[in-house]
């Protein structure tokens, strides 16, 4: 599992620096979310823990969800004002 991480990072750096467009972040975001779900499952074990933890883990995990969700609902709805082109001091 160690090396399949390597390999996970080895690819989100040969992503970046491929030109994608708007492809880029979602190729990423889509690689850190396989990484975290290959950590969850093998080095911290939820593989074969109680269903609780899976439960707290789940939890965690809608958490960040409401988290994204709220900062990525703040940065679609602010209006963007042009860079100045003279500095006034």
């Amino acid at each position: 599992m160690w090396g399949g991480l390597l390999l996970l990072l080895a690819l989100t750096v040969s992503i970046a620096y491929i030109h994608l467009g708007w492809l880029n972040t979602f190729v990423s975001v889509s690689i850190a979310a396989v990484k975290a779900l290959v950590i969850g499952m093998y080095f911290m074990h939820l593989r074969y823990s109680p269903r609780i933890m899976w439960l707290f883990a789940g939890i965690g995990f809608f958490w960040l969800l409401i988290l994204f969700t709220l900062t990525f609902g703040d940065y679609l709805t602010r209006s963007f004002l042009p860079a100045p082109t003279v500095w006034l001091p």
